[in-house]
């Protein structure tokens, strides 16, 4: 992976930095895995307003992944590394040997005609899904489930990956990418390896359209807006000082808003770092 720096020829060229598709391998998505993808816009059910600052953006198709893994015992070639438009990610379409095809997120050094596995009695190489009791310790994975046959939840965007430490009993201890450190139950699957496209970190948008072409609007801050709009608003002049708050009044910067009594707050033996 690389990304490619623009020369500045045009002010929205002057700092552009964009991804290479070097890895992708088809342009079009396979049929029948997309969806149509309906735009909000920002409304609710009844056409109001409920999320500020979202509207047009570029036509999408949903491709659907398989998050669960659960073809155990029946391996898939990969067939092809395409571009989602819905995610950080390249995605690999899967062929497996009794016809069924799939999309994966897809991790770093997959390549196209590979063969990968999922189940306990699999071997832990890149692509391949297996249960945490069953993953070396040591090892960098993602796609990691936080229940058994829920589907994968954390350390699914391009480049992040968690590692597992050690185990205690029926648990296993991840190192997570934001730091934190946790118990998930070894009955968990994972995927072995890194998220792939991780130079997408790296990407510069260079002008205010690219943004528009992801559905974002223009943001305007709070202290401009005048005080019924925004706690932070008004004022003869600039005002400076005062806390940084929402709209709602509470602290907009450092304030904890998980909530103390959590039950999964039990599973955590290490805050994320900030």
């Amino acid at each position: 992976m690389a990304v490619r720096k623009l020369k500045p020829t045009t002010p929205g060229q002057r700092h552009k930095i964009i991804g290479v598709f070097d890895d992708i391998t088809k342009r079009t998505p396979e049929k029948s895995l997309t969806v149509g993808k309906r735009s909000t816009g920002g409304r609710n059910n009844e056409g109001h307003l409920t999320a500020r600052y979202r509207g047009g953006g570029h036509r999408r198709k949903l491709r659907l992944i398989d998050f669960k893994r659960n073809k155990d015992g029946v391996p898939a070639v990969v067939k092809a590394i395409e571009y989602d438009p819905n995610r950080s990610a390249r995605i690999a379409l899967l062929y497996y040997k009794d016809g069924y095809k799939a999309y994966i997120i897809a991790p770093n050094g997959l390549e196209v005609g590979a063969t990968i596995e999922s189940g306990e009695n699999v071997a832990p190489e890149v692509g391949n899904a297996l249960p945490l009791s069953k993953i070396p310790v040591g090892t960098l994975i993602h796609n990691i489930e936080l229940r058994p046959g829920q589907g994968a939840a954390m350390a699914r965007a391009a480049g992040t990956f968690a590692q597992l430490t050690s185990r205690e009993g029926s648990y296993a201890i991840l190192k997570l990418p934001s730091g934190e450190t946790r118990k998930v139950l070894a009955a968990c699957k994972a995927t072995v390896g890194v998220v792939g496209n991780s130079d997408h970190a790296l990407e510069q948008s260079g002008k205010a359209g690219r943004s528009r072409w992801l559905g974002r609007r223009p943001h305007n801050r709070g202290v401009v807006m005048n005080p019924v709009d925004h706690p932070m608003g008004g004022g003869e002049g600039r005002q400076s000082g005062g806390h940084p708050r929402n709209r709602n009044g509470l602290y907009a910067k450092g304030l904890k808003t998980r909530a103390p009594k959590k039950q999964s707050s039990k599973y955590i033996i290490e805050r994320r770092k900030k």
